[in-house]
């Protein structure tokens, strides 16, 4: 007879051993499944997966996980592109009206409205300005970051 399995709860597993084991067999399953998304579908399919240890597991449908990610990058920057001028608008175009590196002017707008405004104070049409702008200066800081250690790598 056999019994069914119940849902697993989504907490950390605290017995080491355990966790490792249990590591292992989902890290399997997932690139089982990458594989059969990108065969059966004909996705492109890109997937890193980092141990607890910090060893380093991939799998790539193309013929390099670089490609995919080069891909990745392109896609993603159109879609700044479009996000970058969504923000400007309901900014204002501040980033028009100064001199100083675009970076420079969200983080200045940023201090501008955390320093002159009261956050218990601001309507929802506030918040949701102040978060699209540190929504996009999160992503300059990540664009900023990978460019940076991309120029590190290059040069070894």
């Amino acid at each position: 007879m056999t019994s069914k399995r119940g849902r697993v709860q989504l907490r950390r597993i605290e017995d080491k051993t355990s966790r490792q084991v249990r590591f292992s067999k989902r890290r399997s399953g997932l690139f089982k499944k990458a594989f059969e998304l990108a065969t059966l579908c004909d996705a492109e399919v890109a997937l890193l997966v980092f141990s607890p240890a910090g060893k380093l597991y991939e799998y790539s449908s193309s013929s390099s996980i670089e490609e995919t990610y080069t891909r990745y990058k392109q896609f993603t920057s159109v879609e700044k592109d479009a996000n970058n001028k969504n923000v400007n608008e309901g900014i204002g175009n501040i980033q028009n009206n100064c001199e100083d590196t675009p970076n420079s002017n969200i983080l200045n707008e940023i201090s501008d409205r955390c320093t002159n405004m009261n956050i218990d104070q601001m309507d929802d049409i506030e918040l949701d300005k102040l978060r699209d702008i540190l929504v996009e200066a999160s992503r300059q800081t990540e664009t900023r970051k990978v460019s940076l250690m991309e120029r590190a790598v290059g040069m070894n």
